[in-house]
């Protein structure tokens, strides 16, 4: 995080945005509560060291099991380290979140982003495999408000 925070320094805080999934969420939530910067999170991990510390050692990619990466056992140090307890504007922040999900619990999600701007899927994935077709217009929205279909 501090090569990111380096490489954006000079970046205007009141203009840019960051966008992640799953624990790209995690991430730009961090950024987001560091940078004062909207925020847009697709899937997003809330606390990905609970859930990856059973996942140290040698591992296989998911897309294709026969890569292999070593997770070492401090990176969960350093998800802990970069845990937002409690987001402190939530109107800096779009979610968007799919009760369907099968690797995340959409309530500790949607509770995490309570006051967020939430759009909160019925059914869905993770992978929120519709994105495009579905939520990409609504991030735009949020990201650049009042541009409306001159943006498109």
């Amino acid at each position: 995080m501090a090569e990111v925070l380096d490489s954006t320094k000079n970046w205007p805080r009141h203009a840019m945005a960051v966008i992640g999934s799953s624990l790209g969420g995690f991430y730009a939530t961090w950024l987001g509560e560091h940078l004062g910067c909207k925020a847009v999170v697709l899937s997003p991990a809330v606390r990905p060291a609970r859930y990856l510390v059973d996942h140290t050692g040698e591992q296989t990619q998911w897309h294709d099991p026969e890569q292999h990466f070593f997770f070492d056992p401090s990176y969960i140090d350093e998800l802990m380290a970069l845990e937002v307890t409690q987001i402190t504007r939530p109107e800096r922040y779009f979610g968007v979140i799919a009760k369907g999900d099968e690797v995340l619990d959409w309530h500790e999600m949607t509770e995490h982003y309570r006051g967020a701007r939430i759009k909160l899927l019925p059914a869905g994935d993770h992978a929120l495999s519709d994105y495009v077709e579905e939520h990409l217009d609504d991030v735009l929205d949020f990201l650049f408000p009042n541009t409306g279909p001159a943006r498109k």
